[in-house]
């Protein structure tokens, strides 16, 4: 059997916010709430990868990349100039706002309110 990643849990001060806010930058869709009381909050990324959105105590930001299309590429970052979210080229500088990103030809960081941390990279 191959072995595929199907979701995970991203820590929030606000699951219903940070999901809201991620789904919005990608272009993704929230579904509605899920588990006992609606404590997650999913975002499809895609047929195989769904995020939870969880309010946490005291949550410490997870780091996650995402490969992206040019065309993708360039929906994100026109989004994160709209809603004037700070992006950058260095995940110690996610709001530097570059996209000469080290490890290919485009990519960019940005964070939401609970400190995670998104990548996005883009092989053109």
């Amino acid at each position: 059997m191959t072995i595929t990643l199907n979701h995970t849990i991203v820590p929030a001060l606000d699951h219903q916010e940070e999901a809201t806010f991620l789904a919005t930058v990608l272009g993704l869709e929230c579904l509605p709430p899920a588990g006992a009381q609606g404590h997650f909050i999913p975002v499809r990324v895609n047929d195989g990868l769904t995020l939870e959105f969880m309010t946490v105590d005291n949550p410490v930001g997870v780091h996650l990349a995402f490969d992206v299309d040019p065309d993708t590429f360039d929906r994100v970052l026109a989004r994160l100039r709209e809603l004037g979210v700070p992006y950058g080229d260095r995940p110690w500088s996610p709001d530097n706002g570059g996209t000469d990103h080290p490890l290919c030809p485009r990519g960019l960081f940005f964070t939401d309110r609970t400190g995670n941390l998104y990548e996005i990279m883009s092989p053109r």
